[in-house]
């Protein structure tokens, strides 16, 4: 006999409450997870509807007392049903609980008051609502005159009006009910987080490339072919207006489409021109929205009042009912894997609801992830270049500086001096400048100012940490020497870690710029809601001639008078403790030198860097996406990091070190027992002891999925029923973005 675990009210608040029921033998075929059935609830047994959530043949409670599901429910798709599948897809890929994997993938909020609109109906004849107005002239009932009045105009008015623009009080409208003029009625409101009422933009003609791209996934859509688009396009050579053909066409045959972005920061100008080129019929969903106006997109998009939806990772799990299309625009971004519980990456999350719902997805970028182009080259993505800007637009000119030569030429600024004079150059000629301070990645490594070495791990290819005991470390394999005090290269003394933040960056530019207007764009200035589009909005309307910032600066913005990009200290990520820093430099370096020249006038970036030499550096000044793909994909084959293996991290966290170190070496010992050497570990996380709780991490390398899978799954079982694992906190990451 086999048994589910049904729930019956799904809110996040409910998801720890399922009850258990036995499965007939003549269901047992269709009881899946995810399945809706009919089940006796309560004393008096009376028929609900539920979910299956889990499904076991060792039930909690003696069998005689378990009540049997009375029917499964096959009539057609229900959302809460898909959404339960893909968290136990997620939850069985990437490591979590269930509940965790159900409050990432539902959309449901019970707690938040849906608002309503309240309506006056006249509903008695003109002759006699004009009877009532001559009594209410007679008696001088002003307010009554100036209601009925406009009731002969309009049949219906909404209360709201009546009370503040007719200024008619509570009383008189109670008044009208009950002499019988007017009935009330009540209509949900939705809040609209989109406030501004934007024209319809004019459509775009596609340049002959762009034409053939639309028509030949479109050609494949029609026919009934739903496979995954790879989109690789410099920047400026109109992705999107490929994208928007793509997407009407499918709006038009009645699917609706999901598009997620990156970042908050780039919602503001995407969705005016969504709005623009669609219409009403397009939201947005991110975590900046309050609970109202979240819970509110949801209700629409399930209720079919959407066709599109905008937003980050949270914007995936959209309850559209007939989905068609999934677009992911700068598919390589880290932020697209989640740093909480279960850590999903929103791109294999797609291509699986994709999967489920019979869509398509496409997948965009200037300059995509190793992994999504090794499949494309592998033939499982669909590849299409764009290799051109449109219009008059050109690839910017970019130089590299080599900060080891101005530190001979004593010269100790941020600013280089070839970079000094292009910005006085700009500001003389009232043309923009982004400065991009890459902060991503850094992580205390350090390196030399007189000769660019940098302290590397002999046997992973990463950079060492500098921790606070004063030794360096590897946070892969644990390899650890003594922090020098003379560069082992070149015997230099300017050797050091190296850091400055954004704040600095401004203090330092007001100083050697001081009749040029500043803006900054980081953490701290962008806290508050709405500080994205604020200081977006006023740098657009030229309020300012230098925008500071990070990596939220450097993609997807498209502002006509930027004609210098300087990239400040360029290798801050490319030393970073990850096998991915090379990548991550050369696409943050890519992307931030594209926002240079987006029109008539030509642009100009100036990288400043201690690597003029490094394969991403050079790459990344040609703009040449090949040539730094073969040079990777080399180093990652050569030492089985993903695309080509898989990585697995396992994260101990406990407020007892004794407790944690112990726990960790279990569970190595356990891991070795499937996967001998292939278990690296365990060692100090970065952060060994955070908030006042110790952290250790072991790593699992492994060439086939499924079998990392297999092992990942035989762990969270030994965790489970071990009573030594009670207090300590164990999270499994699958191809970190981000190394502990």
């Amino acid at each position: 006999m086999k048994y589910a675990k049904i729930i019956v009210n799904i809110s996040h608040e409910n998801l720890d409450k399922t009850y258990e029921y036995a499965i007939p033998e003549e269901w047992e075929t269709y009881a899946v997870i995810g399945a809706q059935v009919l089940i006796p609830f309560g004393a008096r047994n009376r028929q609900i509807k539920g979910f299956i959530l889990g499904i076991t043949r060792n039930p909690e409670f003696p069998p005689e007392r378990i009540k049997s599901i009375i029917k499964l429910i096959m009539d057609g798709t229900v959302i809460e049903g898909h959404f339960i599948q893909l968290a136990t897809w997620i939850r069985t890929q990437y490591g979590s609980t269930m509940n965790d994997a159900l409050r990432t993938v539902l959309p449901v909020k019970k707690t938040v008051k849906e608002q309503k609109e309240q309506y006056l109906h006249r509903i008695i004849d003109r002759e006699r609502l004009f009877e009532y107005m001559e009594e209410c002239e007679r008696k001088h009932y002003t307010a009554r005159y100036r209601l009925a009045a406009t009731l002969e105009e309009q049949e219906v008015i909404s209360y709201k009006e009546a009370l503040e623009e007719l200024n008619i009080s509570r009383d008189v409208i109670r008044k009208f009910v009950d002499l019988g003029i007017i009935s009330i009625s009540s209509r949900r409101q939705y809040r609209n987080p989109i406030k501004e009422q934007m024209q319809i933009e004019k459509k775009i003609i596609l340049t002959p490339k762009q034409q053939q791209i639309s028509d030949e996934i479109w050609q494949e859509y029609q026919s009934g072919i739903r496979n995954t688009y790879l989109i690789r396009g410099v920047t400026g050579s109109g992705k999107t207006e490929v994208y928007f053909d793509i997407i009407e066409r499918v709006v038009k045959d009645g699917k609706q489409v999901i598009f997620l972005i990156p970042e908050i920061a780039l919602t503001v100008a995407m969705v005016e021109r969504f709005h623009q080129r669609f219409g009403e019929r397009v939201s947005v969903l991110h975590s900046k929205l309050s609970d109202g106006e979240r819970f509110d997109q949801y209700e629409r998009a399930k209720a079919g009042e959407l066709d599109i939806m905008i937003g980050p990772r949270l914007a995936l799990f959209t309850p559209f009912l007939e989905l068609g299309l999934i677009l992911l625009d700068e598919e390589h971004e880290p932020s697209y894997k989640s740093e909480a519980p279960p850590k999903y990456h929103a791109r294999e999350v797609a291509l699986q609801r994709a999967k489920m719902c019979n869509a398509s997805v496409i997948l965009g970028s200037a300059t995509p992830s190793v992994e999504s182009y090794y499949k494309a080259q592998c033939g499982e993505y669909k590849l299409f270049t764009l290799n051109e800007r449109v219009g008059e637009s050109r690839i910017p000119d970019i130089s590299i500086v080599d900060l080891r030569k101005e530190l001979k030429a004593r010269n100790f600024s941020i600013f280089s001096r070839s970079l000094r004079e292009k910005i006085q150059e700009r500001l003389e000629r009232k043309e923009q400048i982004l400065l991009f301070l890459n902060r991503r990645g850094y992580a205390g490594f350090i390196s030399c100012r007189q000769c660019g070495f940098v302290l590397e791990c002999p046997h992973c290819q990463v950079s060492l940490t500098e921790h606070n005991n004063g030794k360096m470390m590897c946070h892969y394999c644990g390899y650890e020497i003594i922090k020098p005090s003379i560069c082992p290269s070149c015997g230099s003394k300017y050797i050091a870690s190296f850091g400055t933040g954004t704040q600095k960056v401004e203090e330092y530019a007001r100083k050697e710029f001081p009749n040029a207007k500043i803006l900054r764009m980081d953490r701290d200035t962008t806290s508050r809601k709405g500080a994205y589009e604020e200081i977006l909005k006023a740098f657009e309307r030229q309020e300012a001639d230098i925008l500071i910032g990070t990596q939220m600066i450097g993609k997807g913005h498209d502002f006509n008078n930027v004609t210098l990009v300087g990239a400040l200290a360029a290798d801050l990520s490319l030393f970073a403790n990850d096998y991915r820093a090379s990548e991550r430099t050369f696409q943050l370096l890519c992307q931030v030198a594209g926002r240079a020249g987006r029109r008539e006038r030509h642009g100009e970036a100036v990288i400043q860097t201690y690597q003029p030499e490094h394969y991403s550096i050079t790459a990344a000044k040609k703009q040449d996406y090949e040539e730094f793909y073969q040079q990777e994909i080399t180093y990652r084959k050569m030492l089985q990091y993903p695309p080509l293996g898989h990585l697995l991290a396992i994260l101990l966290v406990s407020l007892d070190e004794k407790q944690v170190e112990k726990a960790s070496i279990l569970l190595t010992e356990a891991a070795k027992e499937k996967m001998g050497e292939k278990v690296i570990g365990p060692a100090n996380a970065y952060h060994y002891r955070l908030k006042d709780r110790y952290r250790k991490v072991i790593y699992l390398k492994e060439s086939d999925l499924e079998v990392l899978l297999e092992v990942k799954n035989y762990l969270e079982g030994f965790v489970d029923y071990s009573n030594y694992f009670q207090k300590i906190n164990v999270y499994f990451d699958r191809n970190p973005l981000t190394m502990y």
